[in-house]
């Protein structure tokens, strides 16, 4: 399979990762009028997501690695919930209709977030998700 295969795929399991953050914390909005806006939203907050992620989270465990080892790695829940809502905050600020209320939000979806794309990718065949 091809690696672009693989990328549609991780960005598919965010989206519908953040779906059901939507739907299950309260304080995660997304506000997209029509299905076909709703299920756009989720992409390209998806993709918003992922490069937020790919860019910050290593820098921040890099200079973080201390407060790791201090808190036995609970610490990586707090940078979640605030990667979380900067995700938010930027997709709001580029004008999309999805919404986190606040840290505590944020907290809970990042953990929704994180389950559900296990559990998917735990489902899906590793043939067609090479991570």
């Amino acid at each position: 399979m091809s690696n672009a295969l693989a990328y549609v795929i991780r960005v598919a399991v965010i989206a519908v990762s953040l779906w059901v953050a939507t739907l299950i914390v309260p304080g995660i909005h997304n506000e997209a009028g029509t299905t076909g806006s709703r299920v756009g939203t989720l992409i390209v907050v998806a993709l918003i997501f992922g490069l937020v992620n790919a860019t910050l989270k290593p820098l921040i465990k890099t200079v973080g690695c201390a407060f790791y080892l201090l808190t036995l790695g609970l610490i990586g829940l707090v940078v979640n919930a605030l990667l979380f809502l900067l995700v938010g905050f930027i997709a709001e600020r580029i004008g999309l209709p999805f919404t986190v209320d606040g840290f505590g939000p944020a907290f809970f979806g990042a953990i929704v977030v994180a389950i559900v794309s296990f559990v998917l990718h735990v489902v899906i065949p590793d043939r067609l998700d090479q991570r």
